[in-house]
């Protein structure tokens, strides 16, 4: 049985491109590749055309990508809706004055940032990522938007690495997963 917060169809069709890959980035670790799913035209455009209906074209002014698979999900979002796109990246990979937020991976610790300017005050913004594991990554970013001024109207992954808790640890944020295992 596949599970979503956009239904079981939906979650079957990304559950049939994710690729298993063990020990990657270290041991230990099942790595949740969605590239199959990036590289299959029609289901990449039925998951981008899915995250739209769910949140509203009309919901949102910008779509905010975390890198780096993000960057892909919300520059198509964008693409399809006639908004722009703001980058989340990883530190030191901006050229202006920035926000920037540390946080705890599954496997280490990292840092996003995004420039101060990003965003006009009281923008509302999508966020995207491909995976949400134990939700430090999602819970800097969203942390950034604000700070940035920007309010955030939606969060959206590809997968949910539901056993990780990260959807409890972005509480009461909303989150959608079009797949969580």
């Amino acid at each position: 049985m596949f599970s979503g917060d956009s239904g079981p169809e939906v979650a079957r069709l990304v559950a049939s491109r994710v690729a298993d890959v063990p020990d990657f980035p270290k041991p230990g670790i099942l790595f949740k590749d969605l590239s199959p799913l990036f590289g299959d035209g029609p289901l990449f455009r039925a998951v981008v055309d899915e995250i739209i209906a769910y949140h509203g074209a009309g919901s949102f002014d910008v779509v905010a990508g975390i890198e780096a698979r993000g960057f892909v999900l919300a520059a198509a979002i964008a693409y399809a809706t006639e908004r722009g796109v703001v980058p989340i990246r990883k530190a030191g990979k901006l050229p202006r004055a920035v926000h920037s937020a540390a946080y705890d991976l599954e496997y280490g610790q990292a840092t996003l940032e995004v420039h101060t300017d990003a965003l006009v005050e009281g923008s509302r913004v999508l966020v995207v990522d491909d995976v949400l594991a134990t939700g430090g990554t999602a819970g800097a970013a969203l942390d950034l938007i604000t700070r940035a001024g920007g309010v955030v109207s939606g969060f959206s992954v590809v997968l949910e690495l539901g056993f990780l808790d990260g959807r409890e640890r972005l509480a009461p944020r909303p989150v959608h997963a079009l797949l969580t295992v």
